[in-house]
């Protein structure tokens, strides 16, 4: 956040024979998880709000609104992935392209996600740059290299821009020192970030999805094995030995929440093939039920928080989205109200660069002294400012996009 994320083809899929119909509440509900997301990353600015809008401090029982908005995006890629693999598989790639296609977008998540989570410690002395520069030459670069030019663009052109964008990143690299003055260090994954996080868990979902070759019960099998290891891990049992994995895939629970997403579009094909929409929503509906079930049977072991990544979190959590989905479902695809959400309709289809304009706004606001009035951060009206701001940052990528800057992984 949410928190987000890269532009997969809603399209579904021709399975079963059913013909190609465009699914607009995933665009939808991506939209509006991406407005959500830099609106509570805004709320650090104001001040006199309630608390519940914010994350729940490490090691609380609990969570708040912020703390759903994450889960939520990686729900939603996990939504995505099966009709993007079978989109491209239609356009003939063999499973070892799309191995390939993950890999290489997991890739680029995590040079984003260590890129920005360096700008969070950075030392700006030791370094020689303020964070807010630090972070406007990182998306500039991320842009350069993952902007999809227009086949008119000249093609020496592309490769320059490309190539100046990864020496700056990796001028950057060698540079950047973190930390205090006394423990100063150097450029590395401190953590892998939201966008590195994103990345791990869209790895094993992407790849579990791939080879699934749209078989429910091997999809059904991947949510149980994450969701188990997810308890396994909070309940220490799962050997040190695989401590080598990244905690993203070991810990279960963020894999888990993308898994869930992959299993319940699988449900949606399903009932939406035969234009059962009751059926769908009652489906959706028993599914959420016993997820809140789960959580509250596992919150007493685990607790119920967002920094513990816990089971609890991860139940809870996919049952809000999938009941948010289908809300969203009924609304744009089933009553034809989608022209409601035009306004942040960019925020579903360019995701990542939507997630990337707060960076340049922030950075724009600090490098220039700019100061808002104290009015306009404080109680309903900074509420308000922040999202406004939200919305802004959806229209400005609006904008981007009909400039020719789409991010395309």
């Amino acid at each position: 956040m949410n928190p987000i994320a890269v532009k997969d083809p809603t399209i579904l899929s021709n399975i079963e024979g059913v013909q190609k119909v465009h699914v607009t509440s995933i665009d939808i509900l991506r939209a509006l998880t991406m407005i959500l997301m830099i609106f509570v990353n805004d709320l650090w600015s104001l001040k006199d709000i309630p608390a519940w809008l914010g994350h729940v401090e490490s090691g609380v029982d609990g969570i708040g609104l912020a703390d759903v908005v994450f889960p939520a995006f990686l729900f939603i890629v996990g939504l995505s992935l099966p009709y993007a693999i079978n989109n491209r598989r239609k356009k003939g790639d063999t499973d070892g392209r799309l191995v390939k296609h993950v890999l290489v977008r997991t890739l680029a998540l995590l040079v984003m996600g260590v890129f920005l989570v360096n700008g969070e410690s950075i030392n700006a002395a030791a370094t020689g740059l303020p964070r807010p520069l630090w972070n406007s030459i990182c998306c500039t670069c991320f842009i350069l290299i993952w902007n999809t030019y227009q086949d008119s663009t000249n093609k020496t052109l592309v490769f320059s821009l490309r190539a100046v964008a990864i020496i700056a990143l990796t001028i950057l690299a060698v540079v950047y020192r973190g930390g205090p003055d006394d423990a100063i260090y150097r450029f590395g994954p401190q953590w892998w970030g939201i966008l590195g996080l994103i990345g791990w868990a869209y790895l094993a979902s992407g790849l579990i999805t791939v080879f699934a070759k749209n078989n429910i019960y091997a999809i059904l099998a991947g949510w149980i094995f994450f969701a188990l290891l997810s308890m396994l891990y909070h309940a220490k049992l799962v050997p040190d030995a695989l401590n080598f994995i990244p905690n993203a895939i070991l810990g279960g629970t963020l894999a888990g929440l993308t898994m869930g997403g992959v299993l319940a579009s699988m449900i949606f094909q399903h009932y939406r093939s035969k234009g059962d929409n009751k059926a769908l929503t009652v489906v959706f509906i028993l599914i959420s039920v016993l997820l809140i079930g789960l959580s509250i049977v596992t919150r007493p072991y685990w607790g119920l928080a967002k920094l513990g990544a816990t089971p609890a979190w991860l139940f809870l959590c996919s049952a809000f989205t999938m009941l948010g989905f289908i809300t969203v479902y009924w609304l744009a695809d089933v009553y034809k109200k989608a022209h409601w959400f035009d306004i942040i309709k960019p925020a579903g289809t360019a995701t990542l660069l939507c997630y990337l304009i707060p960076y340049f706004a922030y950075g724009f606001m600090r490098l220039f002294g700019f100061h808002l009035p104290e009015i306009l951060l404080t109680g309903v009206i900074g509420l308000l400012k922040s999202f406004l701001f939200a919305i802004l940052c959806a229209v400005i990528t609006g904008g981007l996009i009909r400039l020719g800057i789409r991010l395309k992984l």
